[in-house]
């Protein structure tokens, strides 16, 4: 039977992720429009904003949080640039964001000794393989394969090298030991369903100690420079960005960060996102035509979590698009380099109830296309 109740939202996008339950423009009415972002007052909300972070994600207290440009590929692109060359890197990738940031040092930087490690949609690469007297790159969630690294016991706490962590489509929603991790980036876009275009930098002190001691041999946009004269550009961790952010997007991003505040900060946010995946993981039990693509559970994603069906990828496409017309689901698709399948947000913002709900049109679509 077709189902008569839709989710109360649809939105099931990995990015632009859904917004926060209650959302509404009236939490945006003290954004400073037609303010410099660098009076007292913009400075000041920058400023909430990176020391609300740090309070949320519980961070080292000698962590440094920076707003940069460009998103989650503006913040990871500014430490690779910045700070890989004096070490050999050793290089995770099993999705395709990774599988990027791989070519960037390959065929961008064009880095001598450097290893590569890579494993198929659904899998992770052997951790025990990779060398810490490197840099070592990963990310800690596929978010287009939906495998996350199922903790952080493989990294040791005296390694030589830095750890670089993409951690966009896991930060808010995952235990991370951030103090095995030396540079952690995210985007406001995914987990808290912030506004695109402006991304999070964070950094230990030995990712700092490593500006200070080495200068990279090639030429560094103005959007990636974290030195001046030899001394870090401090205030970027401040509230003083290197270009202009939106100040709108900053107040969204502090009302999704009062938001998380309000469900029990990180662990609420964790608990939420662990309740999704529990809600897919009981459909899947009961129904023998879709399966997770990441098969083993240790490593399953509780954010960005892939399907494939036993349809032909056309049906497929045509599932989609049914649950998209029905008004029901949007963007659930699997990502244009992934296999065939689905692939939905289960982050912290969307309601458990709605998972429930597409669960039953999940049902009928592929009923109405096998």
């Amino acid at each position: 039977m077709k189902p008569t109740v839709k989710p109360n939202c649809p939105n099931f996008s990995s990015g632009p992720c859904a917004k926060h339950p209650g959302f509404s423009l009236d939490e945006l009415k003290d954004a400073p429009l037609g303010r410099s972002h660098r009076s007292t007052l913009g400075k000041g909300k920058l400023a909430e904003a990176i020391n609300k972070t740090k309070e949320i994600l519980g961070l080292p207290a000698d962590y440094l949080v920076g707003i940069v440009p460009a998103s989650d590929t503006g913040a990871f692109e500014m430490a690779m640039w910045s700070l890989l060359g004096p070490r050999g890197v050793d290089v995770l990738h099993w999705e395709s964001f990774s599988k990027g940031w791989a070519t960037d040092i390959t065929k961008q930087l064009k880095l001598d000794n450097v290893r590569v490690f890579d494993a198929e949609y659904g899998k992770l690469p052997d951790l025990s393989r990779v060398d810490f007297s490197n840099d070592v790159v990963f990310v800690w969630n596929g978010t287009t394969s939906g495998v996350k690294l199922p903790n952080g016991d493989w990294i040791p706490t005296d390694r030589e090298g830095l750890t670089l962590c993409d951690a966009t489509s896991a930060v808010f929603a995952m235990d991370i030991p951030y103090e095995k991790l030396d540079v952690i980036t995210y985007s406001w876009q995914k987990v808290l369903g912030g506004e695109a275009a402006h991304g999070i930098l964070i950094l230990s002190p030995r990712a700092v100690e490593r500006l200070h001691a080495y200068t990279p041999p090639w030429p560094m946009p103005k959007i990636f420079r974290m030195m001046k004269g030899g001394e870090l550009i401090g205030g970027i961790f401040k509230g003083s960005t290197i270009n202009t952010p939106s100040m709108l997007a900053n107040e969204d991003y502090l009302a999704a960060l009062k938001w998380a505040e309000s469900v029990g900060g990180l662990q609420g946010l964790i608990a939420r996102s662990n309740a999704n995946l529990d809600a897919f993981e009981e459909f899947v039990a009961a129904h023998d035509w879709i399966h997770f693509l990441a098969a083993d559970k240790a490593v399953r994603s509780n954010t960005s979590v892939c399907f494939t069906l036993d349809l032909p990828e056309d049906k497929v496409k045509a599932l989609v698009k049914l649950l998209a017309d029905e008004e029901v689901a949007y963007d659930c698709g699997s990502y244009r380099d992934a296999p065939p399948g689905l692939r939905f947000w289960c982050g912290a913002t969307v309601e458990t109830s709605d998972i429930r709900i597409v669960c039953r049109w999940l049902d009928w679509a592929y009923n109405e296309l096998k």
